[in-house]
């Protein structure tokens, strides 16, 4: 029994040390909803606690981590989805709007560069938008996201290589359409 406690209290302060980022790529699969990003991490860590989800050293601990949120996160999604379509289908009847408060998340709203970015970011298909994540804000490599994403590390290189150009593109033409031009070094319509 012993063994057990000691296993435990080690994935426990392995789970503790990579919260933060642990959090950050739940944010990220929950389309920034904090309150399903928070179930979604609060039920992975309940399928490692008891075993429903298990390391077998395949990869480092942070990617397989990263693989059961993802993974809880799809799922928990669809969970949600057939609800609501439940709760829509029995009160087709009356026109009942659902208010769902959504906070932002305080540190993309620091800047409008930070929020244009962001915009950009959504436009992004699903894959390449985690495969973005993954690398820069998760500091994963490639075959780490791979891993993480289910898919061979060629999808995912491509999946990143297409992210990027798209992303810069989207970010020139949000860029030209404000008027601004970060590679000049005047701006002669600004006041």
């Amino acid at each position: 029994m012993r063994a057990d406690g000691t296993v435990i209290a080690d994935l426990t302060a392995e789970l503790e040390k990579l919260h933060a980022a642990s959090f950050g790529w739940a944010m990220s699969c929950c389309r920034r909803d904090q309150t399903a990003a928070e179930e979604v991490l609060q039920t992975v860590y309940l399928k490692i606690i008891e075993g429903t989800a298990r390391f077998r050293g395949e990869a480092s601990f942070q990617t397989w981590l990263f693989a059961v949120i993802r993974k809880t996160a799809i799922s928990e999604h669809r969970r949600s989805r057939l609800w609501q379509l439940r709760d829509v289908a029995l009160r087709s009847s009356s026109n009942q709007s659902r208010t769902g408060v959504e906070t932002p998340d305080a540190v993309f709203e620091k800047s409008e560069a930070q929020v244009r970015f962001q915009k950009a970011l959504r436009t992004l298909p699903t894959r390449q938008r985690e495969a973005l994540h993954l690398v820069f804000y998760e500091d994963l490599s490639l075959s780490e996201a791979a891993f993480v994403m289910g898919i061979s590390i060629g999808s995912a290189r491509q999946h990143y290589e297409r992210g990027k150009r798209r992303l810069r593109r989207v970010i020139e033409q949000t860029e030209s359409d404000y008027g601004i031009h970060w590679r000049r070094k005047e701006n002669p319509g600004a006041i």
